[in-house]
């Protein structure tokens, strides 16, 4: 089918490198791949790698380390009332991430095979965001802040879809931070979603989770939320040359709430 194609836009998971191989098949056939290569897909895939590199350009990011480095090192630093998320590093959505309450249950949790397949991270206050963005080159053209419907329950965080532009009223900070985002991984391409902790405050604080270098489930209600068609904007921007993406500019958005419920 790639080589039947103009252009390739893969919708898969990362999680066992499945997008980064689809990816990668689409540059070897020399057709214009309509994402991230596949060597930003193995950044972004990974939460270890993202956070690094994020944390490096000044972005705040929730601290992640791998299970063993945890593990070493947990027992000398002090954890009274931290809780802790513990999550595969290349997972999708919320898939095997749990919340445990102690370090003696965390350890556990670890111990029992998954210390190298996964990351740890302290639990944070906050709400769940996302946003929905196009990127190249460097640059962000943020589409829609959307809330996130997160469950918590028995230990285990379940994504129950959320609502596309349920986060506008902070969409200029929001903004900001997917420009940085974009300046720090200047090779993100196409539709990119980016998984953020707010805390209200006076001034908000912004904690990035994740990025996602593909569709997220928000793609479902974007077309009615924005009242454009995504897919032609993509295309548009992804086509252009440097002359014309310099001049590429969103066209006027709706603010329409679309609600996304799994």
């Amino acid at each position: 089918m790639i080589r039947e194609s103009d252009a390739v836009w893969p919708i898969a998971p990362e999680t066992g490198g499945v997008l980064s191989r689809l990816s990668g098949l689409a540059v070897a056939e020399g057709r214009m791949l309509l994402g991230c290569a596949p060597s930003t897909v193995d950044i972004a895939a990974s939460k270890l790698k993202t956070a690094q590199l994020l944390q490096a350009a000044g972005v705040s990011v929730a601290t992640t380390e791998t299970g063993h480095e945890w593990l070493q090192h947990k027992s000398s630093q002090p954890h009274a009332g931290t809780a802790w998320v513990i999550k595969p590093d290349d997972g999708v959505s919320c898939d095997d991430t749990v919340y445990l309450a102690s370090v003696e249950e965390a350890t556990v949790w670890l111990r029992n095979g998954r210390e190298m397949s996964h990351v740890v991270q302290p639990y944070l206050p906050g709400e769940a965001i996302s946003l929905s963005m196009l990127c190249r080159d460097g640059q962000a053209w943020l589409l829609s802040c959307n809330r996130q419907k997160i469950t918590l329950a028995d230990g285990r965080f379940a994504y129950r879809g959320g609502i596309v532009n349920g986060a506008n009223e902070h969409y200029e900070i929001l903004n900001r931070l997917a420009q940085q985002i974009a300046a720090a991984m200047p090779d993100l391409a196409g539709y990119i979603g980016v998984d953020v902790l707010l805390e209200d405050g006076v001034v908000p604080a912004l904690t990035v989770l994740e990025i996602n270098p593909r569709l997220t489930t928000s793609y479902a209600g974007l077309h009615a939320a924005i009242g454009v068609n995504p897919a032609l904007l993509l295309l548009q921007m992804m086509r252009a040359d440097k002359d014309a993406l310099s001049r590429f500019k969103l066209p006027q958005l709706k603010q329409n709430i679309v609600e996304i419920t799994l």
